[in-house]
C-alpha cells in the first residue's frame, strides 16, 4: 500500500468528510513554496499551508536554530522554571506589538490563545469583584474550535452539535461598507445596557468567513467606545499577524489599539505549534494577590516549549530582513495589479485585497459561504494544474509564503484566469 492508502486505514483528518473525500495527497518533502508528493507530482502552496508558512518550507535557518535548541534544551515545565528562548521571544514581541502589551502568556495554538484571552478578561473582572460575564463579538466570526473560541464565533455547521453547550455571546455585524453607522449605534447601545467584559474581533479580515474585510476607521471607533465603557478589547491576530495584511499586525492599520492580542500561525514561520496571548500591565496586576484563588489557573504541558520559541525567534529575525519586507510589498503590488485586471469580470461578485491576501468571490446559484459545493470543483481544478488553493466555499483566495517570486505568482494568476474562462 502507498502512504495515502495507509493513511485511510488509521487517520481521522480535520474538516474532512471521510465518506466522500478523495484519498489525501501524500507529501514526502517540501522546499520553498513547493510540496512534493509521493507520486512524483509537486504542488505550489498558494495558501501557506493554512496561513502559517511565511518563509517557505524547510527554511534552512529555522531548521538550524531548531536543531541547535533541541540539542541544548528540548523542554522544561514552565511553572517554576524559565529559559532563554521564552524570555528572548517575549522581550522581542513586546517591542513590536501594536498596543501597550507588556506581558506574554504562552500556549500552543490559535484557538488556545483565544481561550486564554477570554479567561483573562473574565477573571480580570472577577478578581476585581465586578459581575461582568458577557462577551461581545462580530457576527460570522471564527476564532477557533475549542469551546470558548466556538462560543465567540458564528453559530454554524462548525459548531452546531455543541450549540446548547456554548456560552451566550452578543454578536454585532462587522462594519462593512454600507452599515458603518448602524454598526456603531448598535455597538454603543450594547455597551450602555449590557456592560460586557470584553469585545473580541478579527481585525480587518474575517478569514474563515470568506476573507470578508471591514473598515479600519470604524473598528478604531469601536475600540475607543470600549475604552470609554471600560470594556476590554481582544484582537485575534492569529491569521492577520506578522505582515499578512501588509503591515506587521492588522492593528497597525488602526488609530486605537486593543488591550489584549492573540498570536499564532506565522509566529514560528509555520514550523512548530505555538500560541501567544499578550496582555497589558493593568490586566496582569489584577491577578497579583496574596490570595492564591486570584491566580490565573491556565497552562498545558508544553507551555513555552523552548524549541518552538527558538523557531519563533528565527522567524522574527527573517521577517525583519530587507529582502523579506521588499518581497511582501511586491506581493501586495502584484495582487493589486491582478485585481485591477479582473475588475468587471462577469463571473466575479467581488474582489477583496488587503496586504498579501487576495480573495475572489465567485457568482454562484448556490448559497454563498463555506458549504458552497463549488469548492470541491475549485480545489480539483487547481490541483490538476499543480497548484494548491483551498477555497472558502465560492471564494478563491491566495495567501502565499512571502518568498514567492513574481513568476511563481503568475502561475497562480494564470490558473485563476483559466478557471474564470473555462
Amino acid at each position: 500500500m502507498n502512504l495515502s492508502q495507509r493513511d485511510k486505514a488509521v487517520i481521522w483528518h480535520p474538516f474532512t468528510q471521510a465518506q466522500t473525500a478523495k484519498d489525501p495527497i501524500a507529501i514526502v518533502k517540501a522546499e520553498g513554496i513547493w510540496l512534493y508528493a509521493e507520486d512524483g507530482q509537486r504542488y505550489l502552496d498558494g495558501t501557506s499551508s493554512w496561513w502559517v508558512n511565511a518563509h517557505g518550507h524547510a527554511h534552512p535557518y529555522i531548521a538550524e536554530q531548531i536543531a541547535q535548541q533541541a540539542a541544548q534544551l528540548e523542554h522544561i515545565i514552565f511553572a517554576g522554571f524559565t529559559h532563554e528562548p521564552a524570555v528572548l521571544l517575549a522581550e522581542k514581541l513586546i517591542t513590536v506589538l501594536s498596543g501597550n502589551q507588556s506581558r506574554i502568556f504562552y500556549s500552543d495554538n490559535g484557538s488556545t490563545s483565544v481561550e486564554v484571552a477570554l479567561k483573562m478578561a473574565l477573571q480580570f473582572y472577577f478578581n476585581k469583584g465586578e459581575e461582568r460575564t458577557k462577551i461581545l463579538a462580530f457576527s460570522n466570526a471564527y476564532h477557533g474550535d475549542t469551546f470558548g473560541a466556538m462560543s465567540v464565533g458564528a453559530r454554524n455547521a462548525f459548531n452546531a452539535p455543541f450549540g446548547k453547550l456554548l456560552f451566550e455571546v452578543m454578536h454585532v455585524d462587522a462594519p462593512e461598507q454600507g452599515n458603518e453607522v448602524s454598526c456603531i449605534e448598535e455597538f454603543r447601545n450594547i455597551l450602555k445596557i449590557e456592560k460586557p467584559a470584553a469585545f473580541i474581533f478579527e481585525p480587518l479580515v474575517q478569514g474563515a468567513n470568506g476573507m470578508r474585510m471591514h473598515s479600519s476607521n470604524v473598528l478604531s471607533e469601536l475600540i475607543a467606545l470600549c475604552r470609554e465603557y471600560e470594556v476590554l478589547t481582544i484582537a485575534d491576530e492569529v491569521f492577520t499577524g506578522f505582515y499578512r495584511t501588509g503591515k506587521r499586525f492588522a492593528c497597525d492599520h488602526l488609530t486605537h489599539q486593543p488591550d489584549i492580542m492573540c498570536l499564532s500561525k506565522t509566529l514560528t514561520g509555520g514550523t512548530l505549534p505555538l500560541g501567544v496571548t499578550a496582555a497589558p500591565e493593568f490586566v496582569y496586576d489584577a491577578f497579583l494577590s496574596n490570595d492564591k484563588y486570584k491566580t490565573f489557573f491556565h497552562g498545558h504541558s508544553f507551555t513555552a516549549n523552548p524549541i518552538a520559541c527558538r523557531a519563533a525567534l528565527a522567524s522574527l529575525e527573517l521577517l525583519q530582513k530587507p529582502a523579506c519586507l521588499i518581497n511582501i510589498q511586491q506581493i501586495v503590488l502584484k495582487h493589486q495589479q491582478f485585481a485591477d485586471e479582473l475588475k468587471g469580470h462577469p463571473r466575479i461578485t467581488e474582489i477583496r485585497i488587503l496586504g498579501t491576501i487576495i480573495a475572489i468571490e465567485l457568482k454562484t446559484d448556490e448559497e454563498r459561504g463555506y458549504m458552497n459545493p463549488i469548492s470541491d470543483h475549485i480545489t480539483e481544478f487547481f490541483l490538476v494544474r499543480n497548484i494548491y488553493l483551498r477555497p472558502l466555499g465560492n471564494v478563491i483566495y491566495c495567501t502565499p509564503p512571502y518568498i514567492i517570486t513574481e513568476s511563481e505568482l503568475e502561475l497562480v494568476y494564470n490558473a485563476i484566469r483559466a478557471y474564470l474562462e473555462q
